[in-house]
């Protein structure tokens, strides 16, 4: 037997490092060829590493969340015979090559190994399988003294185990597991209450003292990287105006009944993209990315809109690029391309980099108000508001409108209160009367 060093691989386009963001095996676990060990973050995009030979994972070279060095050592294999051995076969829990954390032991959560079983028989005097089967303490004995964990750690426990213990007033911190790493079944919820432990039900709230530490890792912490760098670098001032959109969901509702075949449905965005485009003929510095080292504002003839998108990993900006040279259809078409794209993670470098200025959206969520973070560098991000039917007054009566904020932010540094203004005027009234955004596309 020998051990095979599959180490970080260089991702290309200069990338020194990358940081691990998931393991997709632990020691122990065999590995077959080009089965994917662990996937790591660059700044550019999420990288997946195969295993280019088949062994038994022996050492990690990280925990999740560690800066790994390209070209240090990632995995390490027990492979099988002497040609697949690329290095001595040395103790993994030295680490002599690993750069960066402690390797991490993996914890035991099944049946121990024949070492273990050994030991456990001479210090009980019972067989090896019989001392790990089951804690030495029963269930209902563990639990009535009060909670048998420690603070902050959360019992193992199926949705149906949970759900009973909630209707018969159980705290199952109190409940002790047979199971693999402590995981309480029906059998040892019987336990508890056979044991004379009674029922929580009547006694009132019970406080939770839980703390759960999350660390912050892969796309999360790239995006609180970059919400810190521009907070702490963008002087923001955040321009509010309200918009009727009364007409511009009339004319959309109308193009969407008779859209031709292949035609996405019309949202808003496209809309509010061509207003955007249109306004920005007349404020070309606000399609700009600003250098604030070398003190240079680099203004844009190409409108390239990045769409800000949640998705289950975390906030994404996909771009739509050249919106300029888009019409209506088009712009919703690529909308629509990117969001999924997003969504399901295929979405190609290229597309989620290279925005000149930014649309964010909560969609039904979106608030009376909100203040958005400019997408550094840019220098400015309209935001849009949830819509809804607001009472307007027509000079003589009140009546029913649909209406919308708009919260945009601008980099002060460069874009002056009044300048924000004019934009935002712009574009408000290319969507009260967005008839004239056709106009203006034919010019």
């Amino acid at each position: 037997m020998g051990t095979y060093t599959i180490k970080l691989p260089d991702v290309g386009e200069g990338v020194a490092e990358a940081e691990l963001v998931e393991w997709h095996v632990k020691i122990g676990d065999p590995v077959q060829e080009d089965m994917i060990l662990a996937a790591v973050m660059t700044d550019k995009a999420t990288v997946d590493v195969p295993s280019p030979v088949e062994g038994t994972v022996k050492w990690l070279g990280g925990e999740v969340g560690d800066t790994l060095a390209v070209g240090s050592a990632l995995v390490k294999l027990e492979v099988a015979g002497e040609g697949g051995t690329n290095e001595p076969d040395e103790n993994p829990s030295e680490g002599t090559e690993k750069t960066g954390a402690e390797p991490r032991a993996t914890p035991k959560t099944g049946a121990p190994d024949a070492d273990d079983g050994k030991a456990a028989s001479q210090n009980s005097g019972r067989p090896a399988e019989k001392a790990s089967a089951r804690p030495t303490t029963t269930p209902g004995a563990t639990g009535a003294g009060g909670p048998i964990r420690k603070p902050g750690e959360k019992p193992l426990a199926s949705p149906a185990v949970r759900r009973r213990a909630m209707e018969v007033g159980v705290d199952l911190r109190r409940v002790a597991g047979s199971g693999p790493a402590g995981r309480i079944s029906q059998t040892d919820l019987d336990g508890y209450l056979d044991g004379g432990a009674a029922p929580s039900a009547g006694r009132g709230l019970v406080a939770d003292t839980a703390v759960t530490d999350v660390r912050i890792v892969g796309l999360r912490r790239k995006i609180a990287e970059k919400m810190a760098l521009a907070k702490s670098r963008i002087a923001h001032i955040t321009y509010v105006e309200e918009i009727d959109v009364e007409a511009l969901e009339e004319l959309r509702a109308a193009l969407n009944r008779d859209r031709r075949e292949g035609h996405p449905k019309l949202t808003l965005l496209p809309f509010l993209m061509r207003a955007m485009v249109i306004a920005i003929r007349d404020q070309p510095a606000l399609n700009a990315l600003y250098d604030d080292e070398a003190g240079i504002l680099h203004q844009h003839g190409g409108v390239h809109i990045g769409i800000a998108a949640q998705t289950d990993s975390g906030l994404v900006v996909p771009v739509v690029r050249h919106a300029e040279a888009r019409d209506i259809w088009g712009c919703a078409a690529e909308v629509v391309r990117l969001g999924e794209a997003a969504k399901a993670g295929t979405a190609k470098r290229e597309e989620l980099s290279g925005s000149t200025i930014t649309i964010t959206s909560l969609g039904a969520l979106g608030g009376i108000a909100t203040t958005p973070v400019i997408n550094h560098p840019e220098v400015a991000i309209v935001g849009v508001n949830k819509m809804e039917i607001r009472p307007v007054w027509d000079g003589s009566r009140f009546i029913p409108r649909k209406r919308m904020n708009l919260s945009s932010s601008f980099d002060h540094r460069v874009i002056d209160g009044w300048d924000a203004a004019r934009f935002i005027q712009r574009v408000k009234a290319l969507l009260e009367n967005p008839a004239m955004i056709f106009v203006e596309e034919g010019r």
